[in-house]
Order: C-alpha cells, then structure tokens, then sequence
C-alpha cells in the first residue's frame, strides 16, 4: 500500500467512526483524538478496523503513530 492508499483507508475507517469527519479542516500534522473528539472506544475502534483492512498488526506500542493523518498514513504504509 502506497501513502495515498493509506491516507484514503485511515480517512474511510475514520469517517465511518466519525461520520461528519471534514478532512478539509484537519491539516496532517493535527491531533486526530482532539479534532474528532475521539474517545478511548473510537480509538481503539479505528485500531481494530485499521488492522482488519489493511491486515497487518498494530500494536499498542504503534499508537502513538495514529495521532495524525501523516502519521498514522506512514505506519499503514510501512506495515502492508
């Protein structure tokens, strides 16, 4: 999976987390859990859903790499 690939899956699953997500508004470098509000269960929501639909592995180690767009996009497209 390529960087744009990862971007697009990471804003899919969150959209469908938080359905009114504007991306417009959240520049890639942004804490996604305080733009979007999310919580302890979204979190580990987009975890869990992230490593089905990529099918890698995502540990609790990672999730510091899920704090942002850029961030979470790089780790999805160094795992798969």
């Amino acid at each position: 999976m390529n960087h744009d690939q990862a971007l697009a899956l990471l804003q899919e699953v969150l959209t469908e987390i938080v359905p009114d997500a504007d991306f417009g508004r959240i520049g890639p470098d942004t804490d996604l859990r305080e733009a979007l509000e999310l919580d302890s269960i979204d979190f580990l929501t987009l975890v869990e859903r992230l490593s089905e639909r990529a099918g890698c592995r995502i540990d609790e180690d990672d999730y510091p790499r899920l704090t942002t767009l850029a961030d979470g996009a790089a780790l999805l497209a160094e795992r798969t």
